[in-house]
């Protein structure tokens, strides 16, 4: 695109939008092209809009101009989904307002912008929480939660993002930018097709979300947690799956690899020492339960040689104690190892997330390190074992052309492994640019094909001009 045209875009956007809405300063857009696991795009601009007319005015520009528009939270996706091809990038940081709380009708209601964490913090003045976690949830903004259908570690007891929007006003990218409302503030709520589920995971590329009615719930009284390492995998499953037998529901229940153990204890005060396979378990309970529960998970996890067992009454002492500090350094430890493997000054991650059956995870993980060692790359290995959720990373030198096709052919088998297994080529990070073969894949073996054309005559009615993240999904 020439350089007077991108000048006269500029121009425009700050006609429809305000001068202080608009920058096209290369280092800031440069800002917004990436995500955490190094993939770029590029982009002509980035704008801030701060009101939903704001959208609706962008929306209506973008389709009589025929300019694409990259929706974004905080750049957190690790699917490409967020990364811009040459258009206008739409950051809602500014729409940040948390605008009502109701315990009585149990929502609140909130603008895209808004942080989880920071939700959460109001939401504990209430004593309750939004329970849906992505890793990143320190900067994952509702918005991108939305448009991802994230995820996180309480998934094994609340699911994701699809369970908890009642709902939205959206802007469609039509002649007049419409604004409409979908879904119902109450739960029930019966309105013909459900269209927020359609929107919840869509990826931005349906509609621009401007607010949201997000179901809250209660913090736990309390909840008895365990840590714990086992040197077999197969008997750290088999722990699981007796508390799983036992009708014990999960909050949270995490691991780790070995190896990727070694990596993120690195610095950890305490963890200096630990070894072997870690797994998380947390359970909701009130107070009078907490010393049984305990005492329960204490002994399942001894009677299948757990060592290094640590324990916490609540997830306040929890964080207090450091339990959940390696299983949130898994991103930091896949970008760590995957650096000092290649002695690169940059590298490039891919990390997947493959979902499988529970029931096939020692299957799945021993595949998944055979495959490792057969294309000669460095795994980093975790995720969330309530619900089957694996996230092996790879990375590599981006210089390296042999290397990022081992990857890229890594990451397509990775795919096909889950699907094998009776699972899903993407659990909570979307599809985005790295998975639309995956997807072609996985509805190939259902003998499903069809969903593709039926998503992508969703995808030209919502859409028609292609302006909302093109590229992405298909």
């Amino acid at each position: 695109m020439g350089v007077h045209r991108v000048t006269g875009i500029v121009q425009e956007l700050e006609s429809i939008l305000g001068r202080g809405k608009v920058y096209d300063d290369p280092a800031v857009v440069a800002l917004y092209s990436r995500e955490p696991s190094g993939l770029e795009g590029f982009g002509l601009a980035v704008v801030f809009p701060e009101t939903a007319e704001d959208v609706s005015r962008l929306a209506a520009w973008a389709y009589r101009r025929m300019v694409p528009l990259y929706p974004q939270g905080s750049t957190t996706s690790l699917s490409g989904s967020a990364v811009p091809e040459n258009g206008v990038i739409v950051s809602f940081e500014r729409m940040n307002r948390i605008l009502e709380v109701s315990v009585l009708d149990s929502v609140a209601v909130v603008e895209p912008g808004v942080r989880i964490a920071e939700l959460n913090l109001e939401l504990a003045r209430y004593q309750h929480m939004f329970p849906v976690d992505p890793a990143s949830q320190a900067v994952a903004t509702v918005g991108g939660a939305i448009n991802s259908g994230a995820g996180g570690m309480k998934g094994a007891k609340y699911g994701t993002m699809r369970d908890w929007v009642n709902q939205l006003e959206i802007v469609l990218a039509d002649e007049n930018g419409t604004r409409m409302t979908i879904g119902c503030r109450t739960v029930k709520c019966r309105q013909g097709y459900d269209l927020v589920r359609l929107i919840v995971g869509s990826e931005g590329t349906l509609a621009l979300v401007t607010r949201a009615v997000l179901r809250i719930t209660p913090l736990p009284e309390a909840a008895p947690t365990v840590l714990g390492f086992f040197d077999n995998l197969g008997d750290l499953v088999d722990a699981f799956l007796e508390l799983r037998s036992a009708g014990v529901q999960p909050l949270l229940a995490e691991f780790l690899d070995a190896r990727t153990v070694s990596i993120a204890r690195r610095g950890l005060p305490g963890f200096e020492n630990v070894e072997g396979h870690m797994l998380l378990v947390s359970v909701e309970a009130n107070r009078e339960a907490v010393e049984r529960i305990q005492a329960q998970l204490v002994k399942v996890f001894e009677s299948h040689g757990a060592h290094g067992i640590r324990v916490a009454g609540d997830l306040g002492e929890a964080e207090e104690k450091g339990l959940l500090a390696l299983r949130r350094r898994l991103l930091p430890a896949q970008l760590e190892y995957s650096r000092r493997y290649w002695g690169a000054p940059r590298v490039q991650v891919f990390i997947e997330d493959i979902v499988v059956p529970p029931s096939r995870l020692v299957e799945a993980v021993e595949m998944l390190n055979q495959l490792t060692e057969d294309y000669g790359l460095p795994m980093v290995l975790g995720g969330h074992i309530g619900d089957g959720n694996l996230h092996p990373a790879v990375g590599f030198d981006p210089g390296d052309p042999g290397a990022a096709s081992r990857v890229h052919a890594w990451f397509t088998e990775v795919m096909k492994l889950a699907v094998k297994l009776g699972g899903s080529v993407s659990a909570e990070h979307g599809v985005g640019m790295l998975k639309r073969e995956g997807l072609r894949i996985e509805l190939e073996r259902l003998g499903s094909l069809k969903a593709l054309e039926l998503m992508k005559a969703i995808k030209r009615l919502f859409d028609p001009h292609n302006v909302l993240n093109p590229g992405k999904l298909f």
